[in-house]
Order: structure tokens, then C-alpha cells, then sequence
């Protein structure tokens, strides 16, 4: 059985024929597949998000689908509708694109709100119904999503139950200057983008995740991924003599993402256990798209990165 780290270095040699740089935006991808996770991807047009995307499920060897979520975009446009056939007199189901392993929801934010609904149940049961009927999706199935920032024209907010469904919400940002010049020396020369070629496959991922599962979790990396997510709803709480920054703190599914991104992190260092270090560096990703800032902290431009980071100091640190 492959470690982490060679399987990771596998897929990353065959990213970067497509992408370069976005390194720590990689490895988090890596984690959301062994943690049976989606993502959300989030920066300004031409960071090369769906390019990261479509190389990522080249690379794995699964079947990849993508649409281009539009405001004129339907529900049956990504999950498939009826269609009567005239020979047999009867209706069957035709599957939209959400039946693939790796599905890439460009632009999620551009599509109205029943449209970005559409996606909730494949997300969350791994399932969708087509005409009172339910249909298994492939397995494994991924929904990597990528939206512009809400201050873009022509966009809308998701809804809390559809942003709290994705494992991490990652921010995409622009390239440092040596890469944004190695950009320039390499696509200058050529006239297409390389052709990748897959180096890995569904039933190896689903192989691994076994391997993450064997990853050890002590009480105390428990108990404190607990406190760090319950310090999020502390300071929703209206209690008459601090200033409240958040209208809601995250729900038990970002104890749940913690728990087993922190796992599938450490198997991918090679590490046997989940440390308090791992904690706090998934902690902003797993945390900011499951909390609401007030009025008065938009006001303030506080962020939610900045909340967080505020919980994370003072939630005490587990002895070792």
C-alpha cells in the first residue's frame, strides 16, 4: 500500500504539468478526497480554480463532469429529468451530470438559489431522485465547487445548509511573482495546455481511506477540536457585556470535518496521530463558511478568519 506522501507526490508531479504553485490549496484537495469531503473554492476570476480542478480529476484517473452555473441554469440541468420515449410509451430517467465522481460546480454563486439547491442531496446522501425515483451516485463522488467573491456583480450568497455541506472552503489566491513569471516563460511557448494522464484511480482512493482510518485521535485532540468548534457558538451568544461578532457559531458537522480532515492530514505527512498543530491549521479552513458575522462586525471589517484565529488563542492547547 502506497504511503502518503508518495501518493501525494504522484498526483502533485501531475498537477504541476498544468498548474503551478498553489501548493497548500492542493494539499487541502488531496485531504477532502481521503476525507470523503467537498470543497469550495473561492478567489477572483483567473486564478486557475477550474484548471486546478479539471488537472486534479485527470490525475486521479475518475470520470469528471463540469458545469458552468448560470442564472438561467435549471435544477434538471444537474440532475437529470424525465424524458418520454415515444417507441415504448413510458417515461425513463436521464442522468445529468451530477452522475460522475469529481464534479466541478463552476461559478456555484452565478446560479440562483434552487439551482445551488439541486446539489444538496448528491452532497449529503450521495443520492439524487429523478421523477419520485432515487439513484445511487458513483462511488467516490466529490462536489468541488468554485464561486467568485460575493462583492462580484451578478452573484448570490449560498445558503447556510449548502455552504455547511462542504468539508473546506479554501481561498484561492494570486500567485507570488516568481510563479505569476514561470507562468509566462511556460505558456508563452506553447500554444495548448499539456496533456495529464491519470497516475491514480477511484478504487485506490477508496483503498486509502482504510489506511486514514487507522490514524490515531487521543481523547484530548477530541476533546479539544469540541472546545475549539463550541468557542465559535460562545461567541454567538448574546450575553450583555462583550460586543457580539457572530450570529451563529458552526454546527457538529465542522466537529466531524475537524475529526476526520485532521486524520486524513496526518496520514498524508506520515504521521500515526493527530496533533493539536494539525488542529489549528485546519481550523480556518473548516470553520469560516460555518459561521455568521454580525452587522457590527462587517462594520468593523472583521473577518471570520480573524474570529477564528480569535478562538483558536484562546482555546487552551492539550498537553502533550
Amino acid at each position: 500500500m502506497l504511503s502518503g506522501s508518495a501518493w501525494s507526490q504522484k498526483l502533485r508531479e501531475e498537477i504541476a504539468k498544468a498548474v503551478i504553485g498553489q501548493d497548500a490549496v492542493i494539499e487541502r484537495l488531496l485531504v477532502a478526497l481521503l476525507a470523503n469531503g467537498h470543497v469550495l473554492l473561492e478567489g477572483m476570476p483567473g486564478l486557475a480554480k477550474t484548471l486546478l480542478v479539471k488537472s486534479l480529476g485527470t490525475a486521479l484517473g475518475v470520470q469528471f463532469e463540469r458545469i458552468q452555473f448560470t442564472p438561467d441554469l435549471l435544477p434538471s440541468d444537474v440532475v437529470g429529468t424525465m424524458i418520454f420515449q415515444p417507441k415504448t410509451g413510458e417515461f425513463t430517467a436521464h442522468r445529468g451530470p451530477i452522475f460522475a465522481n469529481l464534479l466541478l460546480a463552476d461559478e456555484i454563486n452565478r446560479a440562483p438559489a434552487k439551482v445551488q439547491s439541486a446539489l444538496l442531496e448528491g452532497m449529503q446522501e450521495r443520492q439524487v431522485t429523478i421523477g419520485g425515483q432515487t439513484h445511487p451516485l458513483p462511488r467516490p463522488f466529490f462536489v468541488m465547487a468554485t464561486q467568485n467573491p460575493i462583492e462580484q456583480e451578478g452573484t448570490y450568497p449560498l445558503p447556510e445548509a449548502q455552504t455547511d455541506r462542504f468539508l473546506f472552503k479554501l481561498l484561492v489566491e494570486y500567485p507570488n511573482a516568481e510563479e505569476e513569471s514561470s507562468m509566462m516563460q511556460r505558456w508563452g511557448q506553447v500554444t495548448k495546455q499539456p496533456a495529464l494522464v491519470p497516475v491514480s484511480s477511484g478504487e485506490e482512493l477508496l483503498a486509502l481511506r482504510a489506511e486514514v482510518d487507522r490514524v490515531h485521535i487521543s481523547p484530548a485532540a477530541q476533546a479539544y477540536i469540541l472546545a475549539v468548534v463550541r468557542g465559535t457558538r460562545a461567541l454567538a451568544e448574546r450575553d450583555g457585556t462583550t460586543k457580539r461578532y457572530l450570529t451563529f457559531g458552526a454546527s457538529p458537522r465542522a466537529s466531524l470535518a475537524l475529526y476526520q480532515s485532521g486524520r486524513a492530514l496526518a496520514w498524508l505527512r506520515g504521521q500515526e496521530f493527530v496533533t493539536p498543530a494539525i488542529i489549528q491549521e485546519l481550523a480556518p479552513d473548516v470553520l469560516r463558511h460555518r459561521i455568521g458575522l454580525t452587522y457590527e462586525a462587517e462594520a468593523e471589517e472583521v473577518t471570520t478568519d480573524a474570529i477564528v484565529a480569535q478562538v483558536i488563542e484562546r482555546t487552551p492547547v492539550p498537553a502533550k
